[in-house]
This record gives C-alpha cells, structure tokens and sequence, in this order.
C-alpha cells in the first residue's frame, strides 16, 4: 500500500488512482470500485501507518481523487470523519476475508449496513440533460453511498472476483472487472512487472 500522488484533472484520466511506490515512482492502480478506492486512505492494523485521512480536509481531497463524478461539495465534520475511517477499517476486513474466502464476519457487515441505511449522495437533472450534484452534501451521505457501492460490489456478479495483489510483499485490494477475469496483480506496471524480473531473475539462478 502507497500514498497517494497529485492527480490529473479526471476528464482527462481513466478511473483509478495515482499512487506512489516504496521507492517513490507513481503508478495506476484501478481498484475497480469506488469503496474499494476508501481503501487505499490507510486500514487496521499494521495498516495504520498508511492513514492519509488526519483530518475533514483530507477526506475531502480524497473525494476530488475518487471516480465521484466531478463538482461535489462536501462538508465533513470530525465526527464523520471518524466513522468513515471507522468503516473504511470494517470494509478492509470484509475485503481481504472476501479474497481470500474467509468467512464475513458479522460486526464488519453491521458497520457496513448501518452505514448504508443512512441518506446517499444525490444528484440532480439539469435543465440541458446534464447531471449534478444536489446541494448539501455531506460526510454521512458519502459515507451512505461508498457502504452501498459495498453492498452492490459483495452481492454482485463480481463479488467472485474480489481479489488482494498477487505480489509476495503488496496488500492492495481490488475487483477484476475485466472480461477475461484473469487479473492478479494491483497494476502491471508496479508488482506485475515486479514479479515478471523476480521470476527471470529466479530462472537465470536456476541455470547458472
């Protein structure tokens, strides 16, 4: 897991983000979900040390990174703050469970649909046929909206797809969404190629 580099304006990029790696070279990495995005702000655990989310302004950043379609103005307090760390942490567990074929456990999942019982982000129709953000938005409607993405995604036709990296050493969660479903690695271009020079490496030991 990385921290996360400056985006580019979205219009102009493909979903997922830019992250940094270990050694300081950004790269893309799709987790093919919106609340799978969350997870990438820090986690349980050992994965504390990853937190970006200190405080409201950071959530917000957060959201102008995000597949949110751009214009949302959001107000967030520290208290939901607080539990959109809180149930970012629950959707970890439920995540890597999920992956690795473990058993959900029930106080993950009532974190998750208390959450999503609230009141979503709500767009609006423009006069032109254009779509926007309807005024008010705020921590617990985003926070409404990333637990039902969750929901869709576990009870969804890809929730068999739900996978963490496939690198010895990344834990990255995401959902393979492509049509071949044959997706092991976080992004090609960080572990994939990663492991393709470990494994040639490997081979040229084997025969020296």
């Amino acid at each position: 897991m990385s921290e996360r580099a400056t985006e580019t304006p979205k219009a102009s990029r493909a979903p997922g983000l830019t992250l940094v790696s270990r050694e300081g070279k950004p790269y893309r990495f799709d987790p093919g979900a919106l609340c799978l995005e969350l997870l990438t702000t820090g986690g349980p655990g050992e994965f504390a040390r990853y937190e970006v989310l200190h405080e409201p302004a950071d959530l917000v950043t957060w959201v102008g990174h995000s597949r949110l379609a751009e214009g949302l103005e959001i107000a967030v307090s520290d208290e939901e703050l607080s539990a959109v760390r809180h149930f970012r942490d629950a959707l970890f567990l439920l995540t890597a469970d999920r992956a690795h074929g473990r058993p959900l456990q029930p106080g993950h999942l009532d974190v998750v649909n208390a959450a999503a019982a609230e009141p979503p982000l709500v767009t609006r129709l423009g006069p032109d046929g254009s779509t926007a953000w309807a005024p008010g938005a705020t921590g617990t409607r985003l926070l409404a909206t990333l637990a039902r993405d969750a929901i869709e995604l576990f009870s969804g036709p890809y929730a068999e797809r739900i996978r963490e990296c496939g690198a010895h050493n990344c834990a990255l969660l995401f959902v393979d969404t492509s049509r071949p479903g044959r997706r092991r690695w976080c992004s090609m271009e960080h572990c994939g190629n990663r492991e393709k020079v470990r494994a040639h490496r490997a081979r040229g030991a084997t025969k020296a």
